[in-house]
């Protein structure tokens, strides 16, 4: 079979150069193609360069729409708006498209789901396999901690550039919490607390959001209960096991049937497994 012919979109930015380190390192995968924005310096760049890995033969370039024409997958972790665009493109051109992407507002959920008629999306909070596995802990806890007595706060925590909160890990998180209480989350979430708050209410699911320095990722879910604790966490060092795990998205998601899909799906830890 045939290397997956990948395209890499935001490829200078540093998801996009561990994107790149990873692809030419997993059997299965090349680099097809790799995308900045109109007006980058780095356009015309060997993108290998640019990942620290010495050239490759791949120049970025400004324009998706012929890369993707080409490829069978693309790789995004960029922002929301360009997230968007870049599925209408694949639902166009009937290609895999695996979405780091957070920040993701209803509406955007709600373009990239109806993209997914034509194009087969990957889309997670976290790409990183023990970051998925904790989700299923993390659902299996609340289930079978009684809600009367057992208080749910998420704390993340990452570096200083990242722009949305809390982050889409700990949303993953919380959705996870929130489904083994059987409850919605977005009725039942507590994002900040400041002044007299009074009494904590009952099956809440709080947030706590850290940014500073250069922390990669960390989450930590406390199940606080009379008397004790129980303490979930997942410590990211390095942006690799993301994408590491968009990667092994990609090829799971090559000639699969168009479909919105998650990564609890290509590790078969979906709830329907």
């Amino acid at each position: 079979m045939s290397e997956m012919k990948l395209v890499v979109v935001g490829a200078a930015g540093r998801m996009g150069q561990a994107l790149i380190r990873a692809i030419t390192t997993i059997p299965g995968a090349t680099v097809a193609a790799a995308i900045e924005r109109k007006g980058s310096p780095h356009v015309g760049k060997d993108v290998g360069q640019i990942a620290g890995i010495g050239p490759i033969g791949v120049a970025i370039g400004d324009d998706p729409l012929p890369a993707f024409a080409k490829a069978d997958g693309v790789l995004d972790f960029t922002s929301p708006a360009a997230t968007v665009e870049f599925a209408g493109y694949a639902a166009q051109a009937r290609i895999a498209h695996i979405i780091g992407t957070t920040g993701c507002s209803d509406e955007d959920d709600a373009a990239i789901a109806a993209a997914a008629r034509h194009a087969t999306i990957v889309k997670s909070g976290n790409m990183s396999l023990g970051v998925n596995l904790l989700a299923v802990l993390v659902e299996q806890a609340a289930r079978a901690l009684d809600p009367e007595d057992f208080d749910i706060e998420i704390l993340e925590m990452h570096h200083r550039q990242k722009v949305d909160a809390p982050s889409g890990t700990a949303l993953l998180l919380g959705e996870a919490a929130a489904a083994g209480r059987e409850i919605a989350l977005a009725e039942n979430s507590v994002r900040s607390r400041d002044g007299h708050t009074g009494a904590r209410k009952t099956k809440t699911i709080g947030f706590a959001t850290l940014r500073g320095g250069s922390v990669v990722g960390e989450h930590s879910v406390f199940l606080a209960g009379p008397g004790e604790r129980v303490t979930l966490s997942h410590h990211a060092e390095d942006r690799a096991i993301f994408a590491r795990g968009a990667v092994k998205a990609a090829l799971w998601a090559h000639g699969r049937k168009p479909g919105l899909y998650s990564m609890r799906d290509v590790l078969g830890l979906s709830r329907d497994a």
